[in-house]
């Protein structure tokens, strides 16, 4: 079998390939990387990146968990004491601090955790009761908060500048870069669940289509899109299937509008994803093994259309009970399923700005998530802190659980979880009310769990006094009190460093204090 001048196979050579497919030979990789195989070592490098898969065959996981309208990050991690400000010289009463009996101080830890018990939600009847303590304490040892100083209180172009580092490198995002990086040979290298600015493409178009994200609405409902032919009744054998295509595809390329648009890039790739990457989808039978649903007559009647669950959605739907009413826990469930079958490099989800209710009237999600904020600030972040380290803490159990291969490394050995976010949150409240709306705040920072950062480790710090955080030199880790720069560059970059992507020529910064020692 060869490959044309253009990475694709001729249709004679899709037919034979699919013959093979029915006598239960696996094509996936060899149809995934057909395009693959024209990139040279020489053009990868003047994208800027070295796919370094195609090397070692070990890749590393990127999870992107967007929080939705600003986590503030002295709401957790970094929280303040009362005491803590009045020794500084501060107002404690007019600033977001917390009493002694809200804060745990963790042992032998930089980090906070906050405890909270309120009666409602903002204006919602809804009593909130958290306690981050054990979360903190279950995963300080992997856990590196990095403050930071954004450029912009919108919420969409603050999201996308979270996963860009403001267009640190190219207008890359964080996810391209790991694609181009590890998803040599993967079906989907990057799925993206998340919302908003969180969902966008960065703006480098030399990148392969490949590294784009391929945004996911439903995540519960998304794999049973994966096969074309799987799934409905009556439905003719793949051979007539296949014959059906070919000839489709003559017809196509023979119109007038194939012979119109025959160099057009969007055909090219159109073409392209017809004739090579449906195929692979459909012979990895992701529409099966992505598949959480169960077989459940009349609701999801799965046999009376030849469908069936994943091996691992029993598992599953018991980890995460609402995966149908929650959104966050139904992206979570597939999320591990992509990593775990090795469809994607990296995954992104989060949450959105809409209420989600669980019958009969349980909240999975605030109206806003976290911008509910401007309504009732401190009832809103601990629920939502609490909600996104409770999803997390399952997403990574189930990463642990899974072997990444015969060396004993699990999953969880070779993934990275990024909380991105937007922005953080105004300081001042109406003192001393326990009740008090905030705004929007460059002044923040973000929450990474990896084994393969520094964890227990806080790069930068807070100023008491003010409840502001400061920066840290990228390279040392050094804290720099009263640096208020904004440092997006060093986040993006130090992300990138932790992963392993070669940076070399993208003129980042020197970002070596986030990496494991």
């Amino acid at each position: 079998m060869s490959l044309r001048n253009n990475g694709r196979l001729s249709r004679r050579e899709m037919l034979k390939a699919l013959s093979m497919c029915a006598a239960g030979s696996a094509m996936g990789p060899l149809l995934t990387g057909c395009r693959d195989a024209l990139t040279t070592p020489a053009a990868l490098e003047q994208l800027g990146g070295v796919r370094q898969a195609r090397l070692d065959g070990k890749p590393r996981f990127l999870i992107v968990v967007g929080a939705v309208g600003g986590a503030s990050i002295i709401d957790s991690m970094l929280a303040v004491r009362a005491a803590e400000t009045t020794a500084a010289g501060g107002n404690p009463e007019k600033l977001n601090t917390f009493a002694d009996s809200q804060l745990e101080l963790v042992d032998g830890s930089p980090f906070r955790a906050v405890k909270v018990n309120s009666p409602q939600m903002g204006n919602i009847p809804y009593p909130v009761k958290t306690d981050q303590s054990a979360f903190v304490k279950k995963y300080k040892d992997s856990m590196l908060v990095a403050t930071t100083v954004g450029t912009s209180v919108n919420h969409v172009i603050a999201q996308k500048r979270s996963l860009t580092g403001n267009a640190a490198w190219r207008g890359r995002t964080l996810q391209e870069c790991v694609a181009l990086q590890y998803g040599a040979g993967f079906p989907i290298p990057n799925v993206n669940m998340g919302n908003s600015g969180f969902s966008e493409r960065g703006t480098d178009s030399s990148l392969p289509a490949h590294c784009y994200g391929e945004v996911v609405a439903n995540p519960s409902l998304w794999p049973l899109g994966l096969d074309g032919i799987k799934g409905i009744k009556d439905a003719p054998s793949r051979d007539v299937m296949a014959l059906a295509r070919n000839v489709r595809n003559s017809l196509d390329a023979q119109s007038v509008f194939g012979k119109t648009f025959d160099d057009a890039a969007a055909l090219k790739l159109w073409n392209e994803q017809r004739t090579v990457g449906q195929p692979a989808l459909e012979v990895q039978d992701l529409i099966s093994r992505l598949n959480v649903l169960p077989d459940q007559p009349p609701k999801t009647p799965l046999s009376e259309y030849g469908l069936s669950s994943s091996p691992d959605a029993e598992r599953l739907r018991a980890v995460f009970p609402n995966y149908m009413t929650d959104p966050v826990e139904g992206q979570a469930a597939l999320a591990f399923l992509l990593l775990k079958y090795r469809v994607s490099v990296t995954v992104t989800l989060g949450p959105s700005f809409n209420v989600a209710l669980t019958p009969p009237f349980t909240f999975t999600n605030p109206p806003l998530a976290y911008d509910f904020s401007h309504n009732d600030h401190r009832s809103i972040q601990a629920f939502m802190w609490s909600r996104m380290m409770g999803t997390i803490d399952k997403l990574i159990e189930l990463l642990k659980s899974e072997p990444f291969d015969s060396s004993g490394e699990s999953l969880w050995d070779r993934s990275l979880i990024y909380m991105a976010t937007e922005f953080g949150r105004t300081r001042n409240r109406t003192e001393p009310s326990e009740i008090f709306g905030t705004g929007h705040d460059l002044n923040n920072g973000f929450m990474i769990l990896s084994p393969r950062v520094r964890g227990n480790t806080v790069l930068g710090g807070v100023d008491p006094k003010t409840t502001l955080t400061y920066g840290f030199d990228p390279r040392t880790g050094a804290p720099q009190p009263g640096k208020v720069d904004s440092n997006e560059p060093d986040i993006f970059s130090g992300i990138l460093t932790a992963m392993g992507v070669d940076t070399s020529g993208s003129g980042l910064p020197d970002a070596s204090a986030f990496l494991r020692t």
